[in-house]
């Protein structure tokens, strides 16, 4: 796709002029844009989208997944991403080679998966993912929160970490509560899953691997060499898995007041991230 100097629209729906991908396009034939109308919910484009949101193993059948705002609209156009359908209840929006319906917000409320949906849906297609099995990344492993999830790849893409890989019984990469909480970080963030060999092949390659647990023998993070190792964040509840505790080179922990027990997963993640990138100039 090619950049031009175009007006587009910035989330509070203020136009501005920047060097973007073409976002809006308008055909008037005498002041009515020309955008074809969706009214009824058995409609199959409707039907399509609504189970695009609630169904992961459609998504994965269809190639495509759902998500919503201006934001991530903008965001997935200027990173490449591959719009296949769009739902609106603006006028004048068109992306290249989408289909574009104009809705009303009754029926864009019924196929969000969300509690508040914003004036635009869309569905894009899954892209393909390098499996870059390497260091200064990070596994999650059976981190089961969508929210947490998401908010773990937008932590890592601030941070310049390479990679998140999803081990386990991880959330899905493109539910919607994961798009939305990795803020526009999925489209840009390498994210791709892995299983037990891979965890194996970074060992085979003399890959540092530590593990976040919480006991009186892990090691302060503080006191570790983080450059170029892999740090695996555990389920919300549960922690880390016992196979891979064994496979860690070492465990670590984030030091903290004594009253204060634990941090929550997405909180924790944070903190290592942060250090992986240098901390404050250590």
């Amino acid at each position: 796709m090619r950049t031009n100097r175009v007006k587009a629209m910035d989330p509070h729906g203020l136009k501005k002029e920047k060097t973007c991908y073409i976002l809006f396009k308008k055909e008037i034939w005498d002041g009515v844009c020309a955008m074809e109308e969706i009214i009824s919910r058995q409609n199959k484009k409707i039907a399509h989208m609504k189970r695009l949101g609630t169904d992961r193993k459609y998504r994965n059948e269809c190639g495509e997944f759902l998500c919503d705002g201006i934001k991530l609209f903008n965001e997935a156009l200027v990173n490449g991403l591959e719009i296949v359908t769009v739902l609106t209840t603006a006028q004048g929006i068109t992306a290249p080679g989408a289909e574009v319906y104009n809705v009303s917000r009754e029926l864009l409320e019924y196929v969000s998966p969300l509690v508040s949906a914003q004036n635009i849906i869309f569905s894009c297609r899954i892209p393909e993912r390098e499996k870059a099995l390497t260091g200064h990344a990070v596994i999650l492993e059976n981190v089961q929160d969508p929210g947490n999830v998401g908010t773990m790849i937008r932590t890592a893409n601030a941070f310049g970490i390479s990679s998140v890989m999803l081990l386990g019984d991880c959330a899905d990469l493109y539910n919607p509560k994961t798009i939305r909480a990795a803020m526009g970080a999925v489209f840009r963030q390498n994210v791709f899953t892995i299983d037990r060999k891979d965890v194996l092949e970074l060992k085979k390659r003399r890959v540092k691997i530590y593990c976040a647990y919480l006991s009186d023998e892990s090691v302060p993070i503080s006191e570790i060499d983080c450059s170029g190792c892999v740090f695996v964040i555990g389920n919300e509840g549960s922690g880390i898995s016992d196979e891979l505790l064994g496979l860690c080179d070492e465990r670590i922990i984030i030091p903290m007041e004594p009253e204060c027990e634990s941090l929550n997963a997405a909180s924790a993640a944070t903190v290592i991230m942060w250090e992986m990138r240098g901390g404050f100039g250590r």
